[in-house]
């Protein structure tokens, strides 16, 4: 086991973390517009989104929003996931 696939999976994990957590925070953003974090939360999450953004707007970039009638449904971050969660199994740390 090489520490450069260790360290490898660590950050391919923080950045699972953290886009499991974006997802999340969009999620409570669409159910409660009104809700401005404030304090360590908008630090925390302004750190979230400037970690996650570039990749997030690149896969938009490349993946087309899915349109069902009236309502757009963005799948990019989805699929960040997935492939990230798929490099994550492909590292070899055993």
């Amino acid at each position: 086991m090489l520490p450069v696939w260790v360290i490898a999976y660590y950050l391919l994990f923080a950045f699972w973390l953290l886009l499991t957590a974006r997802v999340v925070v969009e999620l409570v953003r669409s159910f409660a517009r009104d809700w401005r974090p404030a304090g360590g939360v908008a630090v925390t999450l302004e750190t979230i989104y400037t970690v996650t953004d570039p990749p997030v707007s690149l896969a938009r970039r490349v993946i087309p929003m899915v349109r069902i009638g009236g309502i757009g449904l963005d799948l990019s971050i989805m699929v960040l996931l997935l492939v990230v969660f798929i490099l994550m199994r492909l590292v070899p740390i055993s």
